[in-house]
């Protein structure tokens, strides 16, 4: 078995550390502004799930054998089951590319998150592997439910919801078993669990609505319901075309405004959670700050989701957010939101000196 040796714990944790640097820039802010354990558990969990997120986005492997895999790397995950990570890694071994990107790395390296994943405590264990076995389980499904279409292609409301439910809303459950270890009333770990899935579909949509260029050229999904695509006399396969601009614009649109249903629980979620075992506010307001001022922008460029383009918040609102937020106090949350979702957040506050 190819692939990186393993190091010492703390040579394995390090990489695992750096791993999450490269395969996402948002969680990579969140992780870094945790503090231990938490920042561990949470960045460790993440790369659990990025393994299995980057096997069913890859258009380059056969639909039976991307459920295969993915099944294969359930079983690796499940303590209950014998099947060991080394099984997973030989079955993915002839899908990774020769050239290598940092999410096919985190593939490869499997072995090494799961080594390290062994070394957090067993509480921390116990809270984060259910919602990564029901995300391989709803991905799998999902491969299974299109695999006569290579992609995936998604239908209505319903389906988008139960597929951000499974990619994101999992996370949003990770995160909120952690959470909910040791000293926290009954009422608010309720009202987390309650508002859980929310915040992690809040995200999802927001990026379905931003990355529908990129997901469509470059993984071949179409996360646009069919349906709304219809309403507008899209076909799916035409989502990127430029006579379809318009018209596939207007469902972006419609997408984004569905995200938005979301901010209100999202919202919630921040306020309720506790700041023990290493958490902060800062790690999770970051994200969701940056998802507010994501659909402000799509809000008002919805057709540069359908171009190389993209809708993205500028690098100066992105380090203005991570100012404000590392003193952010839940009261002032909902002020933070309405101005951003107003204005880039860095004129903002440029116009308030």
């Amino acid at each position: 078995m190819s692939g990186r040796e393993h190091g010492s714990d703390e040579a394995d944790l390090a990489w695992c550390h750096e791993a999450v640097q490269g395969v996402s820039r948002t969680f990579a802010l969140t992780v870094d502004v945790l503090e231990e354990p938490m920042a561990s558990q949470i960045c460790v969990g993440y790369l659990l799930c990025r393994v299995a997120d980057t096997v069913e986005d890859a258009g380059h492997i056969p639909p039976d054998a991307q459920s295969d895999v993915l099944r294969t790397y359930r079983r690796a995950i499940d303590p209950d089951d014998e099947t060991d990570i080394a099984a997973f890694r030989e079955a993915v071994d002839e899908w990774l590319p020769e050239e290598r990107d940092e999410d096919w790395t985190v593939v490869a390296e499997a072995p090494t998150i799961a080594a390290t994943f062994s070394e957090l405590d067993p509480e921390a264990q116990d809270a984060i592997v259910p919602p990564v076995l029901e995300m391989v389980d709803g991905m799998a499904m999902f491969v299974d439910r299109h695999a006569t279409r290579g992609g995936l292609r998604i239908d209505d409301r319903d389906e988008l919801e139960q597929y951000c439910y499974y990619a994101a809303g999992t996370v949003g459950n990770l995160i909120t078993n952690l959470l909910t270890r040791g000293d926290i009333s009954e009422e608010r770990a309720n009202r987390l669990r309650e508002t859980a899935e929310e915040f992690g579909l809040l995200l999802q949509l927001v990026n379905v609505s931003k990355d529908v260029y990129d997901d469509y050229t470059e993984e071949n999904n179409v996360y646009l319901p069919a349906e709304w695509l219809e309403a507008e006399g899209v076909d799916q396969e035409r989502v990127v075309d430029p006579e379809n601009r318009e018209s596939s614009a207007r469902v972006v649109g419609r997408t984004a405004e569905y995200a938005r249903s979301f901010l209100d629980d999202a919202q919630a979620y921040l306020e309720t959670m506790p700041l023990s075992n290493g958490n902060t506010m800062e790690a999770w307001t970051v994200p969701y700050l940056l998802a507010v001022g994501t659909l402000r922008e799509l809000g008002a460029r919805p057709e540069d989701a359908l171009t190389e383009t993209g809708v993205k918040v500028s690098r100066q609102e992105v380090f203005a957010v991570m100012s404000a937020a590392s003193d952010v106090g839940r009261d002032s949350l909902a002020e933070l939101r309405q101005t951003i979702a107003r204005t880039p957040f860095h004129r903002a506050v440029g116009s308030a000196d």
